[in-house]
C-alpha cells in the first residue's frame, strides 16, 4: 500500500496546530489574558458622577491614598451579579473597593445596590463608557489592581470568585498594601 503525499500533508498540519495548542496550555500560558495597557500606569483621568449624587463629581485624585480594587460593573451583567457576594465579603474584610457603573442607567444601578447591598466605599457613574474605555475595559465584571499611589499593578477580567481571590489574586492585592 502507498501512502499518498497529498493525504500526509492535513494530518501535518493537524498535528502542528495541535501540538502549538497543547503546548500554550501545557506552559502555563492563559488563552484568555489579556494584558492591560495600563499595567504600570497611573488610572487615567476623568471627571465623573458619583452614581448616588449627579451633582458630586470625582476626579482620580479622589482615589488614591490606599491601594484599591477598581471594579467594573452594570446591573446588565449576569457575572457581575454572580460576583458581588464576593466583593461584600472582601469590603467586610477592609478591602477598598471603587465601583464603577458602566454603560448603564442610574436608577437602576441604585436600585441593584440597595437590593444586593453595596460593596463600593465610592460609587462612579459612567453611562456613556468614557472612562471605561480610557481603561480599555471590554466588558463587565473587570477589575484594576491599584496601587496607594493610582498605579495600575494588575488587570483581572471576569468575577472575582473566592477560589481565584484566595489561590492568587488576594496575593497581588497584598504586594500592593
Amino acid at each position: 500500500m502507498k501512502i499518498k503525499p497529498l493525504l500526509i500533508i492535513p494530518l501535518i498540519v493537524v498535528l502542528m496546530i495541535f501540538s502549538v495548542f497543547g503546548y500554550a496550555l501545557l506552559s502555563g500560558v492563559n488563552p484568555k489574558a489579556v494584558p492591560s495597557a495600563l499595567t504600570g500606569d497611573p488610572l487615567p483621568d476623568f471627571k465623573l458622577s458619583r452614581l448616588e449624587d449627579s451633582k458630586k463629581f470625582l476626579t482620580v485624585s479622589d482615589l488614591v491614598g490606599e491601594p484599591m480594587l477598581v471594579n467594573i460593573w452594570a446591573t446588565w451583567c449576569a457575572s457581575c451579579k454572580y460576583e458581588h457576594p464576593v466583593l461584600n465579603s472582601l469590603a467586610a474584610q477592609g478591602v477598598k473597593i471603587i465601583g464603577i457603573n458602566y454603560k448603564d442607567d442610574r436608577a437602576a444601578a441604585l436600585t441593584w445596590l440597595s437590593e444586593y447591598a453595596n460593596p463600593y466605599s465610592i460609587d462612579i457613574f459612567d453611562p456613556n463608557g468614557d472612562l471605561g474605555f480610557d481603561l480599555g475595559v471590554t466588558g463587565a465584571p473587570e477589575t484594576f489592581f491599584v496601587d496607594s499611589s493610582g498605579e495600575v499593578r494588575y488587570r483581572f477580567q471576569g468575577p472575582i470568585t473566592d477560589v481565584n481571590w484566595q489561590n492568587k489574586l488576594k496575593a497581588i492585592f497584598d504586594e500592593m498594601a
